[in-house]
């Protein structure tokens, strides 16, 4: 029976017992950042089409860049994934990808929440358009009836229904995008700072202050 123990205690701690961290079957970047790169794909394609429509469009109104940061994060996912696993990070390119990993995903976040925000305010303020055609380009206004409002001109757009319709539904796109990709890249930021520090504290004490028993959640 002795031996039998010393057997099950060594095979726990045995390089099979340290599982590495998994999500969805997968080593945990691999998964995560083929997400944000199909995501960051998609985004910068998309902002290419909307920027072909019109010259003139903004860059926060093509937000090409989003996907173009987005995709050298998954990169950087990528590079983490094929890193040799060391328990409690034992290498220093180990933890350093890691760390730059989380602070980057963070910064995606952040990223898609602005474009959400830009996008969102630019599809409002379409819905609002009364547009008319001005030779090769369109000229739009929030209202018609006053002279002082502000105007939109969307230069070589010949067709005001490529401002009211197609545009319109490109700013929904990104909106759907950036908001599947700041997910992804909470997830991949939470499943970063859960598999370091592996524990979270809700930080309330039971008990009598002599003796702190903190709550594990």
């Amino acid at each position: 029976m002795g031996a039998q123990k010393e057997k099950m205690g060594q095979a726990d701690h045995s390089p099979a017992s340290e599982e590495v961290h998994k999500c969805c079957g997968c080593r945990f970047p691999l998964l995560i950042a083929l997400l944000q790169l199909l995501l960051g794909i998609a985004v910068a394609v998309v902002a290419f089409i909307m920027a072909a429509i019109s010259p003139s469009l903004l860059a926060r109104e093509t937000p090409h860049w989003a996907g173009i940061i987005l995709c050298v994060v998954s990169l950087l996912g990528f590079v983490l994934y094929l890193i040799t696993y060391q328990p409690d990070e034992r290498t220093s390119m180990q933890f350093l990808v890691k760390v730059l990993y989380f602070l980057l995903c963070s910064v995606g976040v952040v990223i898609s929440v602005l474009v959400i925000a830009f996008q969102g305010h630019h599809y409002s303020q379409a819905n609002g358009f009364s547009c008319l055609e001005d030779g090769e380009d369109c000229v739009c206004t929030l209202d018609p009836m006053d002279p002082i409002a502000r105007t939109f001109r969307y230069e070589a757009v010949a067709d005001c229904s490529v401002v009211m319709d197609t545009l319109k539904m490109f700013f929904l796109l990104q909106m759907v995008l950036n908001l599947v990709q700041a997910l992804v890249c909470a997830t991949g930021a939470f499943i970063t700072w859960k598999h370091r520090y592996q524990m979270f504290f809700a930080g309330l004490q039971v008990g009598s202050p002599s003796t702190q028993h903190w709550q594990k959640v």
